[in-house]
């Protein structure tokens, strides 16, 4: 508990400034090489400023200190992680079970911000839909979607089970195509200043309301959900996942509470794009394979509670994945300097 904030930033901001100058060592020279005393001080530095974060982060009355100690720490444990990486090489084990969901968890406010712009579009395309059906061939503008949910429903599970015998694989194929394509292009257009990302989700959420709108209204909420949730529940995240990869690219173009150039900024946020954007598509791989194989089947074939309760074992476990995984690895709060043995 910090109990006199400036006497706290008089003590500590020595380390603060400390751990800012061998980062900018870093950053300034790529072949650079700290000796072993340097390395035990550089541990030192993290550690405690890891520990000044945990206590400033209850002390709302400061975040810009808060956001500046975030970027502080958000840059050393890249130098830190990314030198035992580059001595040991990719491992793909590593990278599934601590590289992906710590860098998920660091840009959590970021995932928060995709969550919201996602939701505002799904209760604008759902409202919109119940007050105004007519408008239904401009929320939803695909031909599957324009007809009658009654009718849809009928029809395909009348004819279920033989629909897609055959060519499961090359419609997985395109799934995975489609879906791939549009979670890059909501990452790539953070370059717009996060503009087109958030339209990019915005939209998809108008679509998602917009549907469930019109699903919920013609009775058909038991389809909906044995339709939707096998793949949705992983393919919906990995979309808000790619959003939060654009989030964090536009935010290193603008800068806020980051005294780094421009540069340092994006080269420092590189790593956690491409990482978050690697985990989209093998998120997507996985969704769209169900997809094909599973969500397109229906009663009498597939029961709709079997469907509804993998989609939801489905979103659990990836919930408990992001949240958890790798969790061994947060920085643990330490006050002893080793440099003074």
């Amino acid at each position: 508990m910090i109990v006199d904030l400036q006497r706290f930033i008089a003590e500590e901001r020595p380390c603060w400034q400390e751990l800012e100058a061998l980062l900018a060592r870093l950053d300034a020279d790529l072949a650079c090489r700290l000796s072993l005393t340097e390395v035990r001080r550089l541990h030192y530095l993290y550690q405690r400023t890891s520990a000044d974060l945990a206590r400033v982060a209850t002390f709302s009355a400061e975040p810009e200190m808060r956001r500046y100690l975030e970027a502080l720490v958000g840059r050393t444990y890249g130098h830190v992680h990314a030198g035992a990486e580059s001595r040991s090489g990719f491992r793909l084990s590593l990278w599934l079970t601590r590289t992906f969901p710590v860098t998920f968890r660091r840009h959590m406010r970021a995932f928060l911000v995709s969550l919201a712009i996602t939701m505002a579009g799904v209760l604008f395309g759902g409202g919109a839909l119940a007050l105004d059906p007519s408008a239904k061939p401009v929320l939803m503008p695909f031909p599957h979607l324009q007809s009658d949910p009654r009718e849809r429903v009928a029809r395909e599970e009348q004819d279920s089970e033989d629909r897609l015998a055959g060519v499961q694989t090359t419609f997985a194929a395109q799934l995975m195509a489609n879906n791939i394509r549009v979670s890059i292009f909501a990452m790539a257009a953070g370059m717009t200043c996060g503009i087109g990302t958030v339209a990019v989700l915005f939209g998809n959420g108008v679509l998602l309301g917009a549907v469930c709108a019109d699903y919920v209204q013609a009775g058909e909420t038991a389809f909906l959900a044995g339709w939707l949730l096998p793949h949705g529940a992983v393919e919906i995240p990995a979309i808000l996942l790619a959003g939060q990869a654009g989030l964090v690219l536009a935010r290193a173009l603008l800068g806020w509470g980051d005294r780094r150039r421009l540069r340092q900024r994006l080269r420092h946020s590189a790593s956690d794009v491409v990482t978050l954007t690697g985990g989209v598509v093998l998120m997507l791989i996985w969704a769209g394979t169900v997809e094909a194989f599973l969500s397109q089947y229906h009663e009498p074939v597939v029961p709709y509670w079997a469907k509804v309760l993998l989609g939801v074992a489905e979103l659990v476990a990836l919930a408990f994945y992001l949240a958890r995984a790798g969790a061994a690895v947060t920085p643990v709060s330490g006050r002893s300097d080793p440099t003074s043995e």
